[in-house]
């Protein structure tokens, strides 16, 4: 993994991974198929993000014998996607923890000052005793993730990570000044933000493209 952000970053490059944002890319990928390569895509990072969750002895019995097995330990992850593009990624991120509590966080970007306006909270209690994953496809001016982790800081939220499929320098670079504390995953970084505050080259409006709206 790529660190050139610095160590709480984490810039993934896999083949994988790769592959299906370039499919994402493209204009003429359907509603369809663009939802089921987010959930895939939030998947795979979430496998990578989640390697360090704690684990605790269990003892089981096996059709052959006794034996003491490794299990998850301690309060249940908490995923909250930034509404609404977030929720692309929730159950790619299920699929991998099915236990996981899901809180919601409602932001959404003023057209003319580009800035996140917050319209809704809610989190799983108690939440400082969870692993918090932050989702949301683009990180672009980081505006939104840096509102959403705050906010659930204030909530009480602790161990918090960030999960987006591609993100702009300027994002990342604002985030992790921010909330240095955090875990950010990133699949892609793309090159820049335009005038309109827009990922380039990017992959279009992902809430539009996951509900099929306009």
């Amino acid at each position: 993994m790529d660190n050139t952000y610095g160590e709480n970053v984490h810039i993934l490059n896999h083949p994988l991974i790769t592959h299906k944002i370039s499919i994402l890319r493209d204009k003429n990928t359907g509603t369809n198929e663009f939802r089921q390569l987010v959930e895939e895509i939030a998947m795979l990072m979430g496998f990578v993000a989640l390697a360090d969750l704690p684990m605790k002895d269990v003892e089981v019995d096996t059709p052959i014998e006794h034996t003491t097995v490794k299990m998850l330990a301690g309060r249940k992850l908490a995923i909250v996607p930034i509404l609404r593009a977030g929720l692309g990624m929730v159950s790619g991120l299920t699929a991998l923890v099915p236990s996981a509590k899901i809180g919601h966080i409602g932001m959404y970007r003023d057209e003319s000052t580009h800035e996140p306006v917050e319209y809704f909270c809610k989190l799983p209690s108690p939440i400082e005793e969870r692993t918090i994953v932050v989702c949301d496809p683009m990180l672009a001016t980081g505006g939104s993730a840096v509102d959403a982790i705050s906010q659930i800081k204030r909530h009480g939220g602790k161990k918090i990570k960030f999960i987006c499929i591609i993100a702009a320098p300027e994002g990342i670079k604002k985030l992790s000044a921010m909330h240095p504390d955090i875990q950010i995953y990133i699949g892609n970084v793309d090159r820049c933000l335009n005038e309109n505050a827009y990922i380039c080259p990017g992959l279009g409006d992902a809430g539009d493209r996951i509900f099929g709206t306009k």
